[in-house]
């Protein structure tokens, strides 16, 4: 039977980061982005939009900020308004208009380490420090919060805290009393709440995706939320991501840090945005279950063939994330199997202390391709 990722297109013959930065004999298991073409709907809607012609300055789509409503009070019983809702180029733009809006220079913001790399020069990017307070790692594999050590990370002058949910790299979807918790201690201290939702389409069966916004009127007045349809679809090269934010004094502290910084969302990106979210459900439907597949393909493997490897089974994203300490692997994991093995990953080490020892693999592949670069791993550590 034929899935989804066997009609991808040889990337190689176009201008993939992931498959060109690398040369041909590597597999490329590293950055965010899959190897499947993007719903038909949304292809149809981009040439429909294409043979217009006309591509000048965009407004920011009502009927997208409509749809974006509605899919809140569907997905998550959350109720929200159009006017609470805005447009930015991408995810990464949006937490750092936002940590600049809510930190000034000199103060200070939050994040849980290990973390996606963007996280880690927000805080530079704002003219602020960063406050690095590590997840807590079982036996397992799997990561938990440590409440304690997250309030006492807060210091006077700690206005904002980013949060990843669900968590890259770790693959964590926070239970709702988990997020509760987190921002019951953020309003305790007035610490406003960025958070980073970018993944929350892509949920295993068994867990829920919970916006932190949504569990109390006082958290969604101190809660800026972004999500985007980029990682759910594979449009991240259109530039369109969405910036939720109810409160009216924060929505006017973005506006004002927004001048000079930001600017329009790509008019092809609103039109796939629009297509994907109303037309795409049954596409991605079909790409959850052949990740969650991919996902066990994974998990077993490296509990068979290489145990001195901890991972624990992602509870979200396509990403996994792979303890490798215990192995002494020369002159680190990332070059060592990019070196021996041809496959390329994400060296932990640009996750923030925490994940140094690590590596991030990408399992948004062809079942066959995913099978092949743990095959050559296992045979680099096999042979070294």
């Amino acid at each position: 039977m034929a899935t989804i990722f066997d009609s991808c297109p040889d990337r190689r013959d176009g201008e993939s980061v992931k498959w060109n930065v690398y040369p041909e004999d590597v597999i490329p298991m590293w950055v965010a982005d899959i190897d499947v073409r993007s719903p038909q709907a949304v292809i149809d809607a981009l040439k429909a939009r294409a043979d217009n012609g006309v591509f000048g300055y965009p407004l920011a789509s009502k009927e997208l900020r409509e749809t974006i409503v509605r899919r809140m009070e569907q997905r998550y019983d959350w109720k929200i308004q159009p006017g609470d809702v805005d447009l930015v180029p991408g995810v990464v733009s949006g937490f750092n208009l936002a940590a600049q809006a809510f930190t000034a220079p000199g103060e200070s913001m939050l994040m849980q380490t290990p973390v996606y790399p963007p996280f880690l020069d927000a805080p530079g990017n704002a003219q602020a420090r960063g406050i690095f307070v590590d997840l807590v790692r079982a036996r397992d594999g799997s990561y938990s919060v440590d409440f304690d050590a997250f309030e006492q990370a807060i210091e006077k002058d700690t206005k904002t805290f980013i949060l990843c949910n669900p968590h890259n790299p770790v693959g964590r979807v926070f239970t709702r009393e988990e997020l509760e918790r987190m921002g019951e201690i953020c309003l305790k201290h007035g610490v406003t709440i960025v958070s980073d939702e970018i993944h929350s389409d892509l949920i295993f069966h068994g867990y829920r995706h919970t916006p932190v916004a949504s569990i109390s009127k006082e958290l969604e007045a101190n809660t800026v939320t972004l999500i985007a349809p980029s990682k759910t679809f594979n449009i991240a090269g259109l530039d369109c991501s969405i910036i939720v934010c109810t409160d009216p004094e924060l929505r006017e502290k973005l506006r004002c840090a927004r001048k000079g910084l930001l600017g329009h969302v790509n008019i092809l990106g609103m039109t796939a945005a629009l297509a994907a979210y109303n037309h795409g459900q049954a596409w991605l439907d079909k790409l959850l279950v052949e990740l969650e597949a991919n996902r066990d393909v994974l998990y077993n493997f490296v509990s068979s063939r290489m145990p001195e490897i901890g991972m624990a089974k992602p509870e979200g994203t396509y990403l996994a994330w792979l303890d490798c300490r215990n192995l002494n692997l020369q002159p680190d994991p990332y070059l060592f199997f990019l070196e021996r093995a041809k496959v390329a990953l994400n060296d932990g080490a640009e996750f923030g202390k925490a994940g140094e020892g690590f590596l991030r693999l990408n399992f948004g592949c062809s079942k066959a391709l995913l099978e092949e670069g743990l095959t050559r791993m296992e045979q680099a550590l096999r042979h070294r």
